[in-house]
């Protein structure tokens, strides 16, 4: 039986000059949901729907679970896996990334979480265990039959959907509210953002991005009245060794970090997933992260 993750998990509804702002934890990150709307019954029915969505995907692709299909795929020991159809749209997602990227998107390259930490107490890993994670990885290693939904991947070989399921959820979750509610509203799962029409092009919302030097501060305020925002980055998990910072943004073909990586890219689109993949994939560019978001033709904003 899949425990309820709606149980004791706390939320605040607050009022804010014209809007209403919700606010919960979901997958490892603040969430909120900013609502222009007056009635404070209806805010509520759109924070419940929001922490209801949120904490359902949380808990169907959560790899820390052990009563889910990401536990279901990673311990199959090589046996082929039929997945549902909301998952394999996922995977289909997953898989294009990994051939538009040239393999630096791989959602199997979670396993190297077992040498990079990336925490206060973190040190840098040894060559020879980051060689023995290498063979693990690869999605060109897995068999994905889209059309049958069955996913088989190498015994001990393991799938990650963290790099994905954030800005799926955002998504998912404006999609919910807006058929709730034709009102503005702000969904904001740790920083990645999607927001609904806003026909008061005088209100818009506006969104601070983090300073590296100080997190608490915004280095630059965005004006937002529809699309979405993603960032990837490395200015929260990093870790300094021997004199040098290391950031959590991997190559999965040597295992260790991004080369001249930037600290953060935001990426504007049209929904959370894409504005997350060009963003994601901005930062395997390293150097190169400017030049590949001009040839893409997307508003972003770069901090080094």
């Amino acid at each position: 039986m899949v425990a309820d993750l709606t149980i004791d998990r706390p939320t605040v509804l607050e009022r804010n000059s014209d809007y209403w702002v919700g606010r919960f934890e979901s997958m490892a990150s603040p969430c909120e949901v900013l609502m222009r709307v007056d009635d404070e019954l209806l805010a509520k029915k759109l924070l419940h729907a929001a922490t209801t969505e949120a904490w359902r995907i949380e808990q169907k692709y959560s790899r820390y679970r052990e009563d889910n299909i990401v536990f279901q795929i990673n311990s199959a020991g090589g046996e082929a896996v039929q997945v549902d159809p909301e998952t394999a749209q996922i995977l289909d997602f997953a898989f294009q990334c990994h051939e538009l990227s040239g393999g630096l998107f791989d959602i199997s390259s979670g396993i190297l979480g077992r040498a990079w930490r990336f925490n206060s107490t973190s040190t840098r890993p040894s060559n020879d265990l980051i060689e023995s994670l290498l063979p693990l990885i690869g999605l060109g290693k897995a068999e994905w039959l889209s059309s049958s939904l069955m996913l088989t991947l190498p015994a001990q070989m393991q799938i990650d959907l963290g790099g994905i399921g954030k800005e799926y959820a955002v998504d998912r979750t404006l999609s919910l509210l807006s058929k709730l509610s034709q009102a503005p509203v702000l969904v904001n799962f740790g920083g990645d953002i999607v927001c609904s029409n806003n026909p008061d092009s005088d209100s818009p919302w506006r969104i601070g991005i983090e300073d590296p030097e100080s997190p608490n501060d915004a280095q630059q305020l965005l004006e937002l009245s529809s699309g979405a925002l993603a960032t990837s980055g490395n200015t929260q998990r990093y870790l300094i060794a021997n004199g040098r910072r290391y950031g959590h943004v991997l190559n999965p073909s040597t295992g260790w970090p991004i080369e001249a990586a930037p600290l953060s890219i935001t990426v504007a689109e049209e929904n959370c997933t894409r504005a997350g993949m060009l963003a994601t994939f901005a930062m395997l560019q390293g150097e190169n992260a400017e030049h590949f978001l001009d040839q893409q033709g997307v508003k972003y904003w770069v901090v080094r």
